[in-house]
């Protein structure tokens, strides 16, 4: 199979020829229609998780069909339309057998603990588990967020956070998962404030339902409280840094939440303000990605119209043109979601 791969972590990234994945037992192959540009892609390829050796093929979010089953598989077929959370639980745990499969302790992701989806192929265990149908009425290149960036920020607003209507919610980071925080929270009745540095970012950050924007700089915590008249009852760290998850955390008002999204480089953690979180009794929340199970609730949203992933995208490009674009991600992150395509581009 064709697929983007590097050999040293921060190294080129090329497009070469590989060895097809085969299918594990209880596992699936899926054969990728379209495969999301994340800011996490750009985290592995940079060296800051442990979990990846080289060489390497990134990719964690995609939708394609099953192109081969392994043994035991029950409920898929060769040719069934899915998607799979960048999470999957191993099926035999506590927490997997609770629907909790993100955080399973012995859980895989495909473009971090083995080769990812910027290929023409991805193989995914334990797909009775972990696969889950796509809507016919979602395109390839909408779908592919709903692995990652959409189906995370879904669980942290909705579930973690537990976002109710007439809520301040503010959300630093206007990339990908930001925006769908945004989305969905504004979705929710909640109240949006959103914050980036990319005044294109903060303009679909508008479109898709930020009440206020606010351009990142050093009055963004006085702003933020001026606009919510107090300050947020929710906070979301949609980037991941020292910087933007300290000023979520400040930016909330007495008994907030905050809920961080943003992956943090080992040598670039937060000290965060906890004397803040005691005195006003804060509450600080993680989310990791979203386990299968409670996928149908977020489709029926999507479904129905109330949620609408398609909004996010940006770019499509073909697959030859994501490593050079992976590679720029810190300081030229893209506007949207960009959607890599192993195939021909789609004609819309």
């Amino acid at each position: 199979m064709r697929a983007l791969v590097y050999d040293r972590f921060g190294g080129p990234i090329t497009l070469r020829e590989v060895p097809d994945p085969v299918a594990p037992d209880g596992g699936a192959v899926i054969r990728v229609a379209a495969s999301g540009l994340c800011r996490s892609d750009w985290h592995a390829w940079a060296g800051h998780d442990d979990s990846v050796h080289l060489p390497h093929v990134p990719g964690h979010e995609f939708v394609g069909t099953v192109a081969a089953v392994g043994s035991g598989v029950r409920d898929w077929r060769v040719g069934d339309r899915v998607t799979a959370p960048f999470v999957n639980g191993c099926g035999r745990c506590e927490w997997c057998a609770r629907g909790e499969a993100q955080v399973c302790p012995d859980q895989t992701q495909p473009g971090f603990t083995h080769w990812g989806s910027h290929a023409e192929l991805v193989s995914i265990r334990a797909a009775d588990l972990n696969l889950v149908a796509v809507p016919d009425a979602l395109t390839d290149e909408a779908a592919a967020s709903l692995g990652c960036r959409f189906a995370t920020a879904y669980r942290a607003v909705r579930v973690r956070a537990a976002v109710q209507r007439g809520e301040w919610v503010v959300v630093y980071g206007a990339g990908g998962v930001g925006l769908s925080a945004v989305m969905i929270a504004e979705a929710l009745g909640a109240r949006v404030v959103a914050v980036d540095r990319n005044p294109a970012a903060l303009e679909l950050a508008r479109q898709v339902g930020a009440e206020h924007t606010v351009v990142a700089g050093t009055s963004t915590v006085a702003e933020v409280h001026d606009l919510t008249g107090g300050g947020a009852h929710v906070s979301v760290d949609a980037v991941g840094s020292a910087t933007t998850s300290t000023d979520a955390v400040l930016s909330l008002r007495r008994r907030g939440r905050h809920v961080q999204i943003g992956l943090l480089a080992h040598d670039q953690l937060p000290v965060l303000p906890l004397d803040r979180v005691i005195a006003w009794e804060l509450d600080l929340l993680g989310s990791h990605g979203m386990a299968a199970a409670d996928y149908p609730g977020m489709l029926a949203l999507v479904a129905d119209g109330a949620l609408r992933p398609q909004d996010l995208l940006g770019d499509v490009v073909a697959l030859e043109q994501g490593g050079p674009l992976l590679e720029r991600m810190e300081v030229a992150p893209p506007t949207g979601i960009t959607v890599l395509v192993p195939g021909d581009l789609p004609q819309h």
